[in-house]
């Protein structure tokens, strides 16, 4: 149904642009268009969208808008818009407001009805999971982890009883210890894979098992350096036989039992994780508290 004036969006069309990941002949003919036609870019790092633009001859003017840019950048770029003029928003690579800067621009044009315009293209997210082979149908994205404490202890012991695939960012550096915990909270048996560098020259997909995978990077077989992304496997399904719940009172026995290691210091997702292997009960009924725990 076409739009009435009353309603038609006020200002200019915010575009958000997905560039290539590594690979600059990933971009799109439809984002080329769009960069080259708007009169300004809004990019996270301007040198780094200079060497696109340079590759494929656009000359429209740039701007810097990232993590730290405050609310001054904001309002001009909102103030941009307001006036009537389109602007196209970049991250370094890949889609904006992705554990990317934009989110807050394009929450707040939208909050004024302004048009938001996404053009779709390259995505770590997606070449990892098309590429790893593990996540099936039903996957989640974290986007990256916690660095340390309850909240990483929590989001770990999720991804440890999460009946769908988990896809994960990591910087270099923190990548042996990410292992580790995951290793440690969904059991070092559990297939993942390490996706590194996609669409670059170095691209690597190692796949394995947590454990085989943390001994891998200790070796130098995968090498710290690098975009990352993580792919782990979904938790083992419940039964062989969904049709048939699981006992109750097996379940709240099992909840006890899990509660008291819990209580001795080991984590919901390992003290989870022992109980279901001695029990044979569903690991992730396990992992959930009684109700108002």
């Amino acid at each position: 149904m076409p739009l009435v004036p009353d309603q038609a969006p006020r200002g200019g069309t915010l575009y958000v642009v997905a560039t290539p990941i590594g690979n600059l002949g990933d971009v799109t003919l439809r984002a080329l268009e769009v960069l080259r036609s708007a009169p300004l870019v809004a990019a996270e790092d301007t040198r780094i969208s200079r060497r696109l633009f340079a590759r494929h001859e656009i000359t429209t003017r740039l701007t810097s808008f990232h993590a730290q840019s405050g609310p001054a950048r904001l309002a001009e770029l909102l103030a941009h818009l307001r006036g009537g003029a389109d602007l196209a928003l970049v991250t370094d690579a890949g889609t904006p407001a992705v554990s990317d800067p934009g989110a807050e621009l394009v929450s707040a044009w939208a909050g004024e009805g302004g048009l938001v315009v996404p053009i779709p293209g390259a995505s770590a997210v997606l070449a990892a999971v098309v590429a790893s082979g593990i996540a099936g149908p039903r996957w989640g994205f974290e986007g990256f982890l916690p660095r340390s404490g309850r909240e990483r202890r929590e989001r770990l012991g999720r991804i440890a009883a999460d009946d769908r695939s988990t896809v994960l960012f990591e910087a270099p550096t923190r990548l042996a210890a990410t292992l580790r915990d995951l290793a440690a909270a969904c059991g070092a048996d559990r297939t993942a894979a390490v996706c590194r560098e996609l669409t670059k020259l170095h691209e690597q997909i190692a796949r394995g098992t947590l454990g085989e995978l943390v001994a891998r990077v200790a070796r130098g077989d995968i090498p710290q350096r690098g975009e990352l992304v993580l792919v782990i496997a979904a938790a083992e399904a419940a039964s062989a036989d969904s049709s048939v719940a699981p006992d109750a009172e097996a379940i709240a026995t099992g909840r006890a039992e899990v509660d008291a290691l819990v209580s001795g210091g080991l984590g919901r997702a390992e003290a989870a994780r022992r109980v279901a292997a001695a029990s044979g009960l569903p690991r992730r009924d396990l992992y959930r508290s009684e109700p108002g725990r």
